[in-house]
């Protein structure tokens, strides 16, 4: 049945990316408490991550899976609660860094090969919702950790519980992941190798601005709780904040299709892009509560539709090697990831505050914004 199909996908992207991607993001400040961390080395461990997920969704893109893409994806979804737990375990900077670059592995693997099962059945059986659904689970995964988060934080058990209730709702969500994810790809013919990419001058600038926007967005979803706890905003807050973030985000792919269907892709990944870049700007510029709170639900409004909205607008501009294409962009949006983390944390360890490393991350944004809309709108509408 679709509808456990897409029910099965949203889990797994919850599971995959709510949780063994952005959880970092909430407990990240209680833990610079506890072991004594400097924003520097906070970035340098998420960026570990990122440098996992980018290699992840390079090894991806080779046809080394094919046929057994549920394995690989459900063995992901093992190594993410496996790996939750020895979060909740370490106390090594290193390992925690390796800890969270083979996160960032199993997530690819995850978010790749599910959505190549889940969507192929939404589109087989004509129902656009699926897709929806499915980049929603990591939305929803945000909104249940961060709930998990905050009674936790209610009962005084500290961030090493955290992961390891974090561990516990992953392997759950696997439970049924494993019981409703459908055995197959639904393929519409025999497999066809590619032609080379051919790089015309508005996919390439998309490429560029899908790298900056890779870096712009990702600042603050590190580093957003951190920003609460360094303006004097309580624990409870903080997850409050993750947790706006999370009801964002859940429903905003599906909340910004109308817009796609009257202005097309490259505008509304434009405004995407300068939705975020005023929430990013509010988030350290605007005192508590009013900052946090409106930079959170803008990020969640956005950031999950504008990646999925990119790598549609790219399909659109390289329609005979639609693969290659993704895959590249991925790597200039990994890339993005990768550096935004560690020079925020530079920025905010010279400054002592976030404010420099959250407005460079608002032009990223304006930047990418302004790139799309000049070299890319022609071909999208």
């Amino acid at each position: 049945m679709i509808v456990m199909t897409a029910i099965a996908g949203a889990l797994a992207m919850a599971v995959a990316m709510g949780l063994g991607r952005f959880f970092y993001t909430p407990v990240l400040p209680a833990m610079m408490s506890g072991l004594g961390l400097g924003p520097a080395e906070a970035g340098w461990i998420a960026s570990a991550n990122y440098v996992g997920y980018l290699l992840g969704a390079i090894l991806a893109a080779y046809g080394w899976a094919e046929g057994i893409e549920r394995k690989v994806a459900l063995s992901g979804l093992v190594a993410t609660a496996l790996l939750l737990l020895a979060m909740g375990v370490s106390s090594n900077v290193f390992v925690l860094a390796i800890i969270r670059f083979l996160a960032g592995l199993a997530s690819a693997f995850v978010m790749v090969f599910t959505s190549a099962i889940v969507l192929s059945h939404g589109l087989a059986a004509n129902k656009p919702w699926v897709q929806s659904s499915h980049f929603g689970g990591v939305g929803a995964g945000i909104t249940i950790s961060a709930v998990m988060f905050g009674l936790i934080i209610l009962a005084d058990s500290g961030w090493r519980m955290a992961w390891i209730m974090a561990a516990v709702l992953a392997f759950a969500g696997l439970i049924v992941v494993s019981r409703y994810l459908p055995r197959d790809i639904v393929r519409a013919g025999p497999a066809r190798k590619e032609p080379p990419l051919v790089w015309t001058p508005s996919l390439a600038a998309l490429t560029i601005a899908y790298g900056i926007f890779g870096f712009g967005y990702i600042v603050t979803a590190t580093f957003l709780v951190a920003i609460v706890r360094d303006g004097g905003g309580s624990s409870l807050f903080e997850a409050g904040v993750w947790l706006a973030t999370g009801v964002a985000a859940a429903p905003s792919v599906a909340y910004w299709m109308p817009a796609v269907r009257r202005v097309g892709l490259a505008n509304v990944f434009a405004l995407g892009c300068l939705v975020e870049a005023i929430g990013v700007a509010a988030s350290v510029l605007l005192p508590l509560p009013a900052g946090p709170i409106i930079g959170g639900v803008l990020l969640g409004a956005t950031f999950i539709m504008v990646t999925a909205f990119g790598l549609q607008l790219g399909r659109q501009l390289a329609t005979e090697s639609p693969r290659r294409a993704l895959a590249l962009m991925t790597a200039a949006f990994g890339t993005g990831q990768i550096l935004g983390p560690v020079v925020a944390g530079y920025l905010a360890d010279w400054s002592g505050t976030y404010t420099w490393a959250s407005l460079a991350a608002a032009a990223g944004l304006l930047a990418s914004a302004a790139i799309v809309l000049i070299y890319c709108r022609p071909r999208a509408v």
